[in-house]
């Protein structure tokens, strides 16, 4: 098995830097792909003067789908990976990667954070939506065989967020086996000021609402799992309103956020979904453009 590995980053120079010290020892004949950009930290100055990644692709688009894409045009693997710029391989990974691969054609594994208070982990996750069995995947840290991906056309650039999960409803309408191996580690560690801060929520919705209106079409299956993640954030708002922790207004505002988004990506889902009725449901994907690159540096 040829395996590239194909790392999107964006302003994360230190970070990345450790992230290809971890492939170069864990998995040295691994093809090193990095997709930048467009940064403005040093990356490229940083990746040019390092001798373990084989090409670089500078893009334009600040979107994790396109660079993506960008990496995955230039693979040249049977097997091909995505692993985030800020996230360090693990020993063990190289071998639950190879032996997730025998058995599947995507295996994906969990993310280990290191906290004040120890460390935590993650969990396979599979839901059923409508008559599918949808295994999800670590976007982060993945591994497709070629077939799978070349399947569904790489992932859908319309999504800003969600693209992984987006894939994973495809993977499962074209009946291809996602492998959970605990051993496919990666590791991420927090600063003591680091943590999580909301994003946009209209965006969110839009992405959600167009994934499964593009995949489902407009059916129970899709409204329900919207409106039940619409419903839930309302209610959890509100609870915050009546404790004083959240500003009614701002409540309203993001109350009409995700109700526009989730028209427009509703909206957006049927459009995409009669744009590509073949079984990759993939309308925005690799082979629709080939302009991503705006430099290439290749030192096969």
């Amino acid at each position: 098995m040829e395996l590239s590995v194909v790392i999107p980053t964006l302003n994360g120079r230190d970070h990345l830097a450790a992230s290809l010290d971890t492939l170069a020892a864990h998995a040295p004949d691994a093809e090193v792909v990095v997709v930048n950009g467009p940064s403005t930290d040093g990356t490229t100055g940083m990746v040019r003067d390092r001798d373990d990644v084989d090409v670089l692709v500078e893009v334009s688009t600040r979107t994790e789908n396109v660079a993506r894409n960008a990496g995955l045009e230039v693979a040249t693997g049977d097997a091909v990976a995505f692993l985030r710029y800020d996230l360090v391989i693990e020993p063990t990974w190289l071998g639950a990667l190879t032996d997730g691969l025998a058995d599947a054609s995507v295996v994906t594994g969990p993310t280990h954070r290191t906290l004040g208070g120890g460390m935590t982990t993650e969990q396979s996750e599979r839901r059923t939506v409508g008559s599918r069995e949808v295994a999800y995947f670590n976007g982060g840290n993945v591994a497709f065989r070629r077939a799978a991906l070349d399947a569904l056309d790489g992932f859908d650039e319309y999504l800003e967020t969600g693209g992984d999960r987006d894939a994973a409803h495809r993977l499962a309408g074209l009946d291809y086996d996602v492998a959970w191996r605990p051993e496919m580690c990666v590791r991420r560690e927090y600063s003591a000021d680091g943590g999580i801060t909301d994003g946009d929520r209209g965006a969110e919705f839009r992405a959600l609402a167009y994934r499964l209106v593009k995949n489902y079409g407009v059916r129970p299956a899709a409204a329900a799992g919207t409106t039940r993640r619409a419903l839930g954030d309302a209610v959890a708002a509100g609870r915050d309103v009546l404790r004083g922790d959240l500003d009614p207004t701002e409540w309203f505002a993001t109350g009409r956020a995700v109700v526009g988004g989730v028209a427009r990506g509703g909206a957006d889902g049927l459009i995409a979904r009669v744009k590509d009725r073949s079984p990759a449901r993939n309308p925005h994907g690799v082979s629709d453009r080939s302009d991503r690159a705006v430099t290439r540096y290749d030192w096969r």
